[in-house]
């Protein structure tokens, strides 16, 4: 198990490597988190600002209430409107990033494919096809960030459950999402939705987290994103040829894939 944990943190590593040796890489791959970041910043900055205005306005029934618990009441709802907002940026801030970038982390997946001397195969979609398959699937993503912050947010309240047990789910489920993210560019040439995407990566979950965990921790430190996105999409390359090498049983290692293969054409 740990040993699969860190093939995953290697691809992870492997993906800095090449990102701070190349800095045409690292300069295409940071614009659009910089970006991302600044558009983040700036939305939670607005809310904060406006938090007391919007609390005030969410409890009219509050008005008759003694000065205190109005105050106190509204001063909670305004907290948990910025907090709840910090959680949504942290889930949806890759797939936000490669949306803004979908361009740039192709060319850098195409990139890392050439130097390694990777297959870059495809169904034969045509660009226009394939960048209506990234913008799709990062939409979707956002969503799935959305609900998954919305359904985690109100946990967090809980005494002991809210500190211990959340931010555990909160992370784990952030990564698999950046594991979703970053894999995208090699599944979507191949035509595999979002889908069976999230099925195959499943089947070798303990790699997938052992590169997305970090990934995702190392995405909360400010300005460290600039270097940790384009990284993680490098390391996302090797990993989905990782998978999909053991899916056809062309792995050189040996190892067996974790759980029966995806149905012939599922999507």
């Amino acid at each position: 198990m740990m040993n699969d944990t860190g093939v995953g943190a290697r691809e992870l590593g492997k993906g800095l490597f090449d990102i701070l040796r190349s800095p045409k890489m690292l300069l295409l791959g940071g614009v659009p988190a910089l970006l991302s970041s600044l558009l983040l910043f700036a939305g939670i900055g607005v809310l904060a600002w406006f938090s007391g205005d919007l609390a005030s306005w969410m409890t009219p029934f509050a008005e008759g209430w003694s000065a205190w618990w109005r105050v106190v009441l509204r001063a909670v709802l305004a907290c948990a409107l910025v907090a709840g907002a910090v959680l949504l940026g942290s889930v949806s801030f890759v797939a936000l990033t490669l949306l803004i970038g979908g361009p740039f982390y192709d060319y850098i997946a195409e990139c890392t494919e050439r130097e390694r001397g990777l297959d870059s195969g495809s169904d034969g979609a045509g660009q226009p096809r394939l960048v209506w398959r990234g913008v799709r699937d990062a939409l979707r993503l956002v969503l799935v960030g959305v609900l998954g912050a919305l359904l985690l947010f109100p946990f967090g309240f809980v005494p002991v459950l809210g500190q211990t047990v959340v931010p555990v789910c909160g992370v784990l489920f952030g990564a698999w999402l950046i594991a979703l993210e970053v894999t995208g560019p090699v599944f979507q040439r191949l035509g595999m939705g979002l889908g069976r995407r999230h099925r195959m990566l499943w089947r070798h979950r303990r790699k997938v987290l052992g590169f997305a965990v970090p990934a995702y921790l190392l995405c909360l430190v400010p300005v460290a994103q600039l270097v940790v996105i384009p990284s993680a999409v490098v390391g996302g390359v090797l990993l989905a040829h990782r998978v999909l090498d053991h899916e056809r049983g062309d792995d050189l290692s040996g190892v067996v894939p974790e759980g029966p293969a995806a149905p012939n054409g599922s999507t």
